[in-house]
This record gives structure tokens, sequence and C-alpha cells, in this order.
């Protein structure tokens, strides 16, 4: 490869970068807790409990869970292109059937698929090629992906609750699909796997494995399924609790939308952290963070204090998912690093789905959500207990093998 060529492959994986981060913002912002601000709405419209309204998104995580296995397979053998343009086109397709559904199990079904196919295609595989493309500095090229996805998951509820207030439940959902559709397609064109080249460098500038993936793998699962169990909370319930405790409509989306601002903030700063300090380690600080928070949002009683503590938990909260992307990708060898992606995060969304839908059900449960917050604080300590335990492990390791 000529010194032109590689300016011109080196300056492209800025555009996979941004690529990437814009598709994460809109798919993953959709999916992953786009639906909070339809929660209140699809509740009086149609007269249903917060649980299974909840479980809509839940059933959609799920989705993502199984797809985001197969699609992490198919991405270590089939052009990443073309796993994100069947995404785009399932989930656009999925929002617009959701604007004419009218019982639970159509719900359900149209965002499972939705999940599976096009929130598995457009996650794993993704972050997967960003890392493919860089060498070094890999921690902040994942960390300003996922900030996409941080200010998608800001950005999408608080959207679709002016949306919702201005044409109706049915409407926004249509007007989604079709934003969805001229957006997804277009940034779907832009996946271009990495050079050959460049994949080998990447992939040999990585240490041996110094855990074995039969531990691995299963240890990083369950500690992903803590953290996201956990996290699923504020981004599913923060919405509807600032509803219930301050009395107020779409405005309680602005500070969700603030918090995962600050996120993305988050993001930045631990991703490059991750590359001062190990992933593992950046990891564990981000994760410390958001579960010593977590509480205090049932102690919050006014729009002001919401607004101050929300920006507060979201830095450290952004830093979770960066340290769970860097860490995969530095513990895992490139050639299976889709793969591995996949199976971890299937357990992170599963997370998601039960942390969102234990939410519903404990606020049913008990009128209240301090439990529903006391759950997603236990859940955050056994994820850091996990990933304690995995850096203990591979510093001892690495000691021995020194």
């Amino acid at each position: 490869m000529s010194t032109t060529d590689t300016v011109r492959e080196d300056g492209y994986r800025w555009v996979i970068v941004g690529a990437a981060s814009l598709l994460l913002a809109i798919a993953m912002g959709t999916l992953v807790n786009g639906l909070s601000a339809f929660l209140l709405p699809l509740e009086m419209q149609f007269g249903w409990d917060r649980a299974d309204v909840s479980a809509i998104n839940s059933f959609g995580l799920v989705g993502i869970a199984v797809g985001g296995i197969v699609m992490g397979f198919l991405a270590d053998r089939v052009a990443t292109r073309n796993i994100c343009l069947a995404g785009a086109a399932t989930l656009s397709l999925a929002l617009l059937l959701a604007g004419r559904a009218d019982a639970l199990w159509q719900f359900y079904t149209l965002f499972f698929i939705a999940g599976a196919i096009g929130g598995g295609a457009l996650f794993a595989p993704v972050i997967a090629l960003v890392g493919g493309w860089f060498r070094s500095g890999v921690g902040l090229a994942i960390g300003i992906a996922s900030a996409g996805q941080g200010l998608g998951q800001g950005l999408v509820p608080f959207a679709a609750g002016y949306l919702i207030d201005a044409t109706g439940v049915q409407m926004a959902f249509t007007i989604l699909g079709l934003f969805t559709a001229l957006t997804l397609v277009p940034l779907s064109l832009l996946m271009r796997d990495p050079p050959a080249a460049d994949t080998a460098a990447a992939g040999g500038a990585e240490p041996a494995p110094l855990i074995r993936p039969a531990i691995l793998l299963p240890a990083l699962s369950i500690a992903v399924l803590g953290c996201c169990t956990g996290m699923a909370v504020p981004l599913m319930h923060l919405v509807p609790l600032i509803q219930g405790v301050c009395g107020v409509g779409a405005e309680a989306g602005g500070p969700l939308l603030l918090m995962l601002g600050a996120a993305i903030v988050g993001r930045l700063f631990f991703g490059r952290l991750s590359d001062i300090i190990g992933p593992v380690r950046a990891w564990m600080a981000a994760t410390g963070w958001q579960t010593l928070l977590m509480i205090g949002f049932v102690t919050l009683g006014s729009m002001q204090s919401f607004w101050l503590f929300a920006p507060l938990y979201g830095f450290g909260y952004g830093g979770v998912m960066t340290g769970v992307l860097v860490t995969v990708r530095a513990l895992t060898p490139a050639a299976r690093r889709a793969s591995a992606t996949g199976i971890v995060l299937a357990f992170g969304w599963l997370g998601h789905a039960l942390g969102g839908w234990q939410g519903g059900l404990f606020f049913d449960l008990t009128g209240a959500y301090f439990w529903t917050f006391a759950n997603a604080v236990i859940a955050g300590m056994l994820n850091l207990a996990i990933v304690g335990t995995i850096w203990w492990v591979l510093r001892q390791r690495s000691r021995a093998t020194a």
C-alpha cells in the first residue's frame, strides 16, 4: 500500500467513527430507551399496566440480545455494510407498523423483530468495525462512537415526547419510522470493512489472553448483565418518576436529556482513561460511580434537583458502556471480536430488559420507585464485584508471566 493510500485509509477511519456514532444515536436511542416517552401515553390510551407497557421495550432488548449474537457471528464473515443495511430496513419498517398497532402482542412482536434484526445488526458489528480500524487510541475511538448512542438516548425520547404531544402516539411512531429510513440507510452505506493489513496489524498488537475464553466470556457476560440491569432503570423510569413527583408532562424528558448529554462527555473521558490506565480499571471506576449515585434519584423532590443531579450521575454512567466495549475489544482476538462482542452484549441487553421490566413491576407492586432503584444498586454491586475479580486475576497472571 502506497503512502497516499495509507493516508486515505487513516482518514477514512474517522468517517467510520462519525457514521457509527450517528447510527448508534438513531438506532440505539430508539430501541434502548426511546420508548420511555411512550410509557404514560400508551398506558393512558389503552389502559395497560405500567409493567405491561415497559415489557414492550424489554421485548426489543431481548431481541437485540438474541440478534446481537447471530449478527456478531455474521459480521466476522460477511461485509458489515450489508448487515447494517438489513438492520436499517427492519427497524424502519417495524416503527412504521407500530404506528398502526393497537394490541400488546403486536407491539411485543414488532419490537422483538426490530431489536433482533435492527438492533442486532446496528450495535455489536458496528462497534467491532470501529475497533478494527484502529491500532492505537481505540478507547477514544470507541468512546466517540458510543457517545453517539448516549446522545441518541437523550434526544430520541426528548423529541418523541413533543411528537406525541403534537401528533399523538401512532403518528409519532410513523414519523420516527420515516426518519430512521431516511438516515440509517445512507449511513449504513458508509460502513466499510478495514483493510486486511490493518486488521492483521491490529490483531498482532494485542497481548496473548491471560484468561481462557471459556472462563472470560461467561464472567464478562454476567458482569454486563449486572451493570445493564442497573443502568436501564433511570433510562426507562426517570421520565415517569419525574412526571409523578413533579406533576409535569413532556418537559420531564429534559433532565434525562441533560443526563445523557453528560454521559457523552463521560464516554469520551472514560474511553481516553482506558487508553491510559487500562480498560478494566476504567470500567471499574465508571461502575463504582454509577452504582454509588443510583439511589439518589428517589430522594429528589423538585425539577431543580433533578436538573442538578441528572448530569452528575450521567457522567459516570456514560463511562460504563465504553468500559465494557473497550474491555471486550482488549481481551478477545481480532478474528472473533464481533462474535465475542455480540455474546457479551447479549447479556447486556437482557439486563436492560430485566431492569426496565422490574422497574415497572415494583412500581405496580409498591406504588413508588424506591425498590426499583434499590434493585438497580444491588445489580451494580454484582457487576463491580465481578469486574474487580477479573482485574485482580489479570493483574496476578500478568505478574506471574512477567
